[in-house]
C-alpha cells in the first residue's frame, strides 16, 4: 500500500508550507474536491439517520473549557489562550462544549429525545511536532462530530445506531476496520467523575458491542468517559483511531443539562459522542492509500476527462463537457495543446472515464468513452453517457 504523504503530493491533492506551519497542510483543488464529496456524503447519511446539523464557533472563552473539564484534564493538548478585549479565548479542542450549550439554550422535553446534533466543524490540537505526519496527524482538524442527548434507557439503541452508521460509512468508502477497541481508564486520577459512573458507562458500551469482536484498551479512554474506538491501519501497519462512540455521564452534570420527564420533573440526559468518519484529514489519508489515487467514481476529483483529438474538436468537446456537468459530474477538458492523445490518456490514467472526441464523434455529436483500465465503450451521445455515469456515481459504484 502506498504512503499517502508521498502519493498525495505527487497527485496534487495536498501540500504544506513552512510559513503556514507544521501539521497544517492545505488541500489543492483535487484534494478539496474529495473532501467536499465526503462532507456531502456524511451530512446526507446523518440527515437520513435523524441528525440535525448545527454550526458553532471554533473559539470559546477559557471559562467554557474550565466548565467542561478540558482545561483541567486536556490543557497540554490545547493551544494557549488569546487575550481579546480583556477576556481569554481558546481555539476549541473539541465540539462537545458548544453542543452542550446549544442543548441548554432552551428547555427540553423527554418527547424531544434522543436529540442528535451533528456538525462538520474545526477543532485544534497542539500536537507535538514529532507525531505530525501528512494528513494523518494534524493540528487543525475538520471533524465529523455529533452529540446525542438521550434518556438513560435510550443509550443502548443510540450506541448501536452509531455503530451501524459507521459500518455503512466504511462499506460505502471501501474501508475495513483493523479492530474495535473498548477504551477504558487505567488511572482514575486522570479522569473526571466518580468510578461508579465510569463503570456504568463502560457496561453500556460493552453491551452495544455484543456480537462484535473487540479488545479492551486500558488508558485509552477520553477524560470524561469510556469509548469505542474503531481502529484503522495504514500501509505500514501503523494503527490510528478513525471513528469513535463515547458515553459521557460527566458533562451533562457539569453543564446542568436537563429534560422535563413525563413526571413533570427535571432529569439528567446522557451524552453520547460519536464520529462516523472521524477527522476528514485522516479518512482522506486512508482513502489515498487504499486506492492509490484511483478513487471510486463517486469520490474521484475528476470523474470524466474529455479529450478532443485535435484543435478542431475543442468546441464540440467543450459542448459535451457542459452536458456532462449539467448531469452533476466533475469534468475536465484536456485540449490537444497539452500533448498527444496518447500522452493525455496516460496522464489521466487515474480518472474513472475518459471521453474521446475525434472528427467522427464531433460530426455525429457523440463521444467515445473509455475506462481507466483501458476498455473502450461504443460511441454514444453525451447526455446518454452522462445519465449512465451519474447513475453509477449516485449508487456509489466502485
Amino acid at each position: 500500500m502506498p504512503d499517502h504523504r508521498k502519493l498525495g503530493r505527487e497527485l496534487g491533492l495536498f501540500g504544506s508550507d513552512p510559513l503556514i506551519g507544521a501539521g497544517l497542510p492545505y488541500l489543492l483543488p483535487a484534494g478539496a474536491a474529495v473532501r467536499h464529496v465526503l462532507e456531502e456524503y456524511v451530512r446526507e447519511i446523518e440527515r437520513r439517520a435523524g441528525y440535525q446539523h448545527v454550526s458553532s464557533p471554533v473559539l470559546g472563552k477559557r471559562e467554557l473549557y474550565e466548565l467542561s473539564g478540558h482545561w483541567a484534564h486536556y490543557r497540554d493538548e490545547m493551544f494557549p489562550p488569546m487575550e481579546v478585549g480583556g477576556e481569554q479565548v481558546v481555539l476549541r479542542p473539541s465540539l462537545c462544549p458548544h453542543h452542550a450549550l446549544i442543548y441548554r439554550s432552551r428547555a427540553r422535553s423527554h418527547r424531544e429525545l434522543p436529540l442528535r446534533l451533528a456538525e462538520l466543524g474545526g477543532m485544534y490540537r497542539a500536537e507535538l511536532s514529532g507525531v505530525l505526519g501528512g494528513l494523518n496527524r494534524v493540528r487543525a482538524i475538520q471533524l465529523n462530530d455529533a452529540h446525542i442527548f438521550c434518556r438513560p434507557d435510550q443509550v443502548g439503541a443510540e450506541v448501536r445506531g452509531a455503530l451501524d452508521l459507521i459500518r455503512v460509512g466504511y462499506a460505502d468508502l471501501g474501508l475495513k476496520p483493523a479492530r474495535y477497541r473498548l477504551s477504558l481508564p487505567d488511572n482514575r486520577g486522570k479522569y473526571a467523575g466518580a468510578a461508579e459512573r465510569w463503570d456504568h458507562a463502560a457496561e453500556m458500551l460493552a453491551s452495544a458491542l455484543d456480537g462484535i469482536d473487540y479488545e479492551r484498551g486500558p488508558g485509552e479512554a477520553a477524560f470524561y468517559g469510556p469509548k469505542i474506538d474503531v481502529q484503522i491501519a495504514d500501509g505500514a501497519g501503523r494503527e490510528s483511531t478513525l471513528s469513535t462512540v463515547q458515553v459521557d455521564l460527566q458533562q451533562p452534570e457539569r453543564f446542568g443539562l436537563e429534560y422535563l420527564g413525563p413526571d413533570g420533573r427535571g432529569h439528567r440526559p446522557v451524552l453520547v459522542h460519536r464520529a462516523v468518519l472521524g477527522s476528514l484529514e485522516r479518512v482522506m489519508a486512508q482513502l489515498i492509500e487504499e486506492y492509490g489515487g484511483a478513487f471510486p467514481l463517486w469520490l474521484a476529483p475528476v470523474q470524466v476527462a474529455v479529450l478532443p483529438v485535435g484543435d478542431a474538436e475543442l468546441l464540440p468537446a467543450k459542448a459535451a463537457a457542459e452536458q456532462l456537468m449539467d448531469a452533476g459530474l466533475r469534468v475536465e477538458v484536456v485540449p490537444a495543446d497539452r500533448g498527444s492523445l496518447g500522452a493525455r490518456v496516460r496522464d489521466r490514467r487515474l480518472v474513472p472515464y475518459q471521453a474521446i472526441v475525434g472528427a467522427r464523434e464531433a460530426a455525429a455529436e457523440r463521444i467515445a468513452p473509455r475506462l481507466r483500465d483501458g476498455r473502450r465503450l461504443d460511441p454514444l451521445p453525451a447526455p446518454e453517457f452522462a445519465a449512465e455515469v451519474a447513475a453509477q456515481a449516485a449508487a456509489r459504484a466502485r
